[in-house]
């Protein structure tokens, strides 16, 4: 959170119906962009190195991505530690089976107005968001995989590009 406070983020984050904020950003292997997405539901993750509920989150997001893959759900992770070799530490310790998308200079993190780690939020095929979830408990794993699947049969996702 204290990373967050540094951004100088505004006071109130996005929430639901606002557009999502394009980004490019360096990934593992490639560029990521949020507008290759599109056509896609996106759980879009702002994660760092030393967030313990991040640790336990991202299980669940592999789980998430085997799982919703096929139906159109891609998970994007940011990582906003302001040194990517923190992140690959982590990385190495829990690997990621989505993609992840390195943020050093917190830029993306500044125009979501992310205010504390991790913050998730659900973003429709055409760019909106859907819903926002701060901070990750195990107790809301079950609605939010609700919310997915929901969103999925909506017909959110359903033509991936």
């Amino acid at each position: 959170m204290a990373l967050c406070a540094g951004l100088g983020a505004p006071a109130f984050a996005l929430k639901a119906g606002d557009q999502a904020p394009d980004f490019r950003l360096d990934g593992m292997s490639r560029r990521v962009e949020l507008a290759q997405a599109r056509g896609r539901l996106v759980y879009l993750d702002f994660w760092a190195s030393w967030c313990a509920p991040c640790k336990r989150s991202f299980p669940w997001m592999n789980e998430l991505q085997r799982r919703y893959a096929a139906q159109g759900l891609q998970i994007i992770a940011v990582n906003v530690d302001a040194h990517a070799e923190d992140a690959y530490r982590f990385l190495r310790a829990m690997p990621a089976q989505f993609t992840v998308a390195f943020d050093e200079r917190g830029d993306t993190p500044r125009d979501y107005r992310i205010q504390g780690m991790p913050t998730s939020m659900l973003i429709s095929p055409q760019g909106r968001v859907l819903y926002v979830q701060r901070g990750f408990h195990v107790e809301d794993e079950a609605s939010m995989e609700n919310r997915i699947r929901t969103a999925l049969a909506q017909g959110a996702g359903a033509s991936p590009p």
